[in-house]
């Protein structure tokens, strides 16, 4: 997934305008975005628009942002949506790979009662919101084989930590929030999953935007998420390898195809070795998930 762009739960009219977006993914959200009278509109919303695009023959993955565990809201939250069968919850502050783990046992149950394929429910943690949730990312490799990717969130967490502002004057973040970020991204590849960078909410800054994509996409993040339709395009633009890099990877596929067993190999000068293939096999496989 390229682009995942959020959309309230308790508005039929922002989810229609989001599967109109182009965007790889929906994230159709009953935390932050809906007042707590709302949810259980919002829940019987979510799980409408969920009947309505299953259905469709080339639909955006659909995703559940539900409430985070503790606050209680979680089991009314799942209980409303898994009979629509979102393709993957989002679990907002996540602390550790136990509360993945958690989330998955109760998925399990309910992906049973409603008779879904076991395991066809992803899990997708937002897993740097809180101060303790830092300290929980080298827990989430091996959780569960529910998981799909991880993504990492400034805002809550400068709430938690009662920051005065997460980025700087020229709108780069502070450091707690570089480290947050960073972290992130090792996370996802101990846990051997895609890393999701988080959303600029400066969206009429677009010169901002795309930089920080060009940023991401440079460290290793394979998408982003996004607050505004307007968005979807320059992400998918971005994480889109262009058409010289993806002709480059599959040259260095197939020329370590041609010689097995070599550990290092030359193309157009430069010398190659066996992480150049990883990054080369995973940039092919990316792309033919895209043109699915």
């Amino acid at each position: 997934m390229r682009s995942l762009l959020f959309v309230p739960g308790d508005s039929p009219r922002k989810q229609q305008k989001g599967l109109a977006s182009g965007a790889d993914a929906l994230i159709l959200d009953l935390e932050d975005s809906v007042a707590l009278d709302a949810k259980p509109q919002a829940r019987e919303i979510t799980r409408a628009f969920l009947d309505e695009v299953r259905a469709l023959p080339r639909r955006p993955r659909l995703i559940v942002r539900v409430n985070a565990l503790s606050t209680g809201l979680t089991e009314a939250d799942l209980d409303a949506v898994m009979p629509g069968a979102p393709d993957a919850i989002m679990l907002p502050k996540s602390e550790s790979g136990s509360d993945a783990g958690h989330l998955a046992a109760k998925i399990a149950v309910r992906e049973a009662e409603s008779d879904l394929p076991d395991g066809g429910t992803r899990i997708i943690p937002i897993a740097t919101e809180t101060g303790k949730g830092i300290f929980g990312l080298g827990s989430y490799a091996g959780a569960t084989h529910r998981l799909e990717a991880l993504t990492w969130g400034a805002e809550d967490l400068s709430a938690d930590l009662g920051a005065e502002t997460n980025r700087l004057p020229d709108g780069h973040y502070t450091d707690p929030y570089r480290l947050a970020r960073a972290l992130t991204l090792f996370a996802a590849s101990a846990a051997q999953v895609d890393a999701i960078d988080t959303v600029f909410t400066a969206f009429r800054d677009a010169e901002g935007f795309r930089a920080e994509c060009l940023a991401a996409r440079r460290d290793g993040f394979t998408g982003k998420m996004a607050i505004h339709p307007d968005q979807v395009a320059p992400i998918n633009e971005v994480f889109s390898p262009s058409p010289e890099a993806l002709a480059r990877a599959q040259a260095i596929i197939a020329l370590f195809e041609a010689h097995p067993g070599v550990g290092v190999i030359g193309l157009d000068g430069e010398m190659l070795d066996r992480p150049h293939l990883i990054r080369a096999q995973r940039l092919v496989a990316r792309a033919r998930k895209w043109d699915e």
